[in-house]
């Protein structure tokens, strides 16, 4: 009995094999890095970066104004003044300003406006916590209010049942 369509070995309409690779190409989640080469994502982690790359691309074609990117709230312009760690990048809409990166955790024992994590001290009690939390970092330019999401990742030792 020939093996199910639904099978990665049942070959399809044309004869090929489905499952097949494509050299070197892979579909892993470990193929898109989210912090440069050799490191890989964690699990649960989320990278922005063709989203960034999209807005900038709808900025520069002239389909979004600078009134719809440069949008950040007076509280996240607050906390990347006080509290964000410095870039060396320049912000890619008004190139005067060094982005900050800002980072806030949401979760279950967390105020409901999330927490604006300051200090490396505070992301690491969060990620030796006994609930899950999600944090969320947060680019921003102070000088002309570009924000954008970096990228999401879990904290904390949520068992998961069975």
């Amino acid at each position: 009995m020939p093996p199910p369509r639904h099978c990665a070995s049942a070959p399809s309409a044309r004869g090929h094999r489905r499952g097949a690779t494509l050299g070197d190409v892979t579909f892993r989640p470990e193929s898109l890095q989210a912090r440069g080469a050799g490191q890989a994502a964690g699990a649960g982690e989320v990278d922005y970066r063709l989203v960034r790359k999209h807005t900038l691309d709808e900025f520069r074609r002239g389909r979004l104004s600078r009134l719809d990117v440069c949008d950040a709230h007076p509280e996240l312009l607050r906390a990347a003044r006080n509290v964000g760690e410095a870039r060396s990048e320049d912000c890619p809409i008004c190139d005067e300003a060094s982005l900050t990166l800002v980072s806030f955790a949401f979760g279950a024992r967390l105020p409901a406006h999330g927490r604006c994590i300051t200090t490396r001290k505070e992301l690491t009690q969060l990620k030796r916590a006994p609930q899950e939390s999600t944090c969320y970092v947060v680019e921003v330019c102070t000088g002309c209010a570009w924000n954008q999401l970096v990228r999401s990742f879990k904290l904390g030792n949520a068992r998961t049942g069975s």
